[in-house]
């Protein structure tokens, strides 16, 4: 999907005419379709070289104020030996692709032999493939927005059950949207991150998705990308909320101006989702979490010749609650029944 050339090729050799506009909600496809908006003439974002500040790890920590405090990051060029990464970092440190995909591909390195093995799927071609990153033990919070005519216009906070990483690893992906009510500094905290990071990242008309590290003596900056948060995030975001992503996305590549604002109401009721596994041990239908749970959305099905979707996932669920913490706690439970098949401690909602 990131060769350029090949979808430009693609697109041309079908002659489909009048072109609307392009748009991606994969991660990888972010700056061909930039590149396409300027080769075709279509509305949109067509700056190639700014889409690489919000793709390319390396180049995105390096272009931050220096106030946003951020993981140590470097490229990892072919034949970098262990010691060299492991002092300059510390140990643990993390490899990932320098361009990301969704927590594949990415590990964490301890010793030289997991340092040969987290590079082995990578191609060996190329200087700037391959970033590591310094270690951030924390938990990790997200924040959703639309950045249109240089300012912040809307926002939305949730946390991760586990890190997406732990999630590649067999863990349960799944987060939930908190309460500015019961929270109101940190999300102030939150929003002004993403004003520092996206301003001097220069930034388009944008859905936004922001990563960070809750630490106890402050955030850190994880990453940021210009496109559609991942998962089921736009489908809670629009039952909590009434905010509609997709449409957002959709009408700022086809040229349109939406103008804030989009939706402030006080949600009466926080929602979450997960993506749903094969438990680690025995087996699980959609009937046995029906009777363990209360759904508002749940889609299962983990027979033989059932599809595996993103981080191993063969079902989603929705769940939401009137109190974001309680919510929490459920999402807890829900992934740890998942995983395990043991729906001990589990929680119903009302």
């Amino acid at each position: 999907m990131e060769n350029v050339q090949e979808v430009l090729r693609a697109i041309l050799s079908e002659q489909l005419g009048e072109l609307a506009g392009v748009l991606s909600v994969h991660e990888m496809g972010v700056f061909p379709a930039a590149c396409l908006r300027g080769q075709l003439g279509l509305p949109g974002n067509a700056d190639a070289r700014r889409v690489l500040n919000f793709r390319d790890k390396y180049l995105q920590k390096s272009l931050l104020p220096s106030d946003v405090r951020r993981a140590r990051c470097r490229y990892l060029p072919v034949g970098t030996p262990y010691e060299e990464a492991a002092v300059d970092l510390g140990t643990p440190f993390v490899v990932k692709p320098a361009t990301g995909a969704g927590s594949q591909r990415t590990s964490v390195v301890r010793s030289p032999e997991e340092y040969a093995r987290a590079l082995k799927p990578f191609s060996g071609r190329s200087d700037v493939e391959v970033v590591a990153e310094s270690f951030i033990d924390a938990p990790e919070i997200y924040l959703d927005g639309i950045w249109q005519h240089g300012a912040l216009q809307w926002s939305s906070l949730s946390k991760y059950h586990k890190s997406p990483l732990s999630a590649v690893q067999s863990n349960v992906l799944a987060a939930y949207v908190l309460d500015r009510r019961q929270c109101p500094e940190f999300f102030a905290r939150m929003e002004a991150m993403a004003r520092r990071v996206l301003a001097p990242l220069e930034a388009p008309d944008c859905v936004f998705h922001m990563e960070a590290f809750q630490q106890a003596d402050g955030l850190t900056f994880g990453e940021c990308a210009v496109r559609l948060p991942g998962a089921l995030s736009p489908r809670v975001n629009q039952l909590t909320y009434g905010v509609d992503l997709i449409d957002i996305e959709i009408a700022l590549a086809l040229g349109e101006t939406p103008e804030p604002p989009y939706g402030h109401r006080t949600p009466d009721r926080f929602h979450g989702y997960l993506l749903l596994r094969r438990p680690r041990v025995g087996t699980l239908t959609q009937e046995d979490f029906e009777r363990a749970f209360s759904f508002d959305e749940l889609h299962y099905s983990a027979g033989p010749d059932a599809r595996v979707g993103p981080y191993g996932s063969v079902g989603r669920a929705v769940v939401s609650d009137t109190d974001a913490s309680g919510l929490g706690d459920t999402i807890d439970a829900i992934a740890r029944f998942n995983e395990t098949g043991d729906a001990r401690g589990s929680l119903s909602l009302t």
